[in-house]
């Protein structure tokens, strides 16, 4: 069984309030309505899943390869 190649996600918040989501790797806040890139591990942290079970927040679309490079790059300069 080969491993499947991990893609980020776009996020947003559905919601009409700001939301802050508290991952290990960095702290996200979203006004009502907008959208962000999230890196293939923060996909995984729970605290990401548990905002998503809550519907604070929803995945959009998976990002693409050259989204999720500008995005690494974007994290590392930080």
């Amino acid at each position: 069984m080969t491993d499947r190649d991990r893609r980020g996600m776009l996020i947003k918040n559905s919601g009409t309030a700001p939301v802050r989501v508290s991952m290990s790797s960095r702290l996200l806040r979203l006004d009502a309505g907008e959208e962000a890139f999230v890196t293939p591990e923060e996909v995984r942290d729970p605290r990401l899943r548990e905002a998503l079970q809550e519907r604070s927040v929803s995945i959009v679309r998976p990002a693409t390869a050259a989204e999720d490079e500008v995005l690494h790059e974007q994290l590392d300069d930080q």
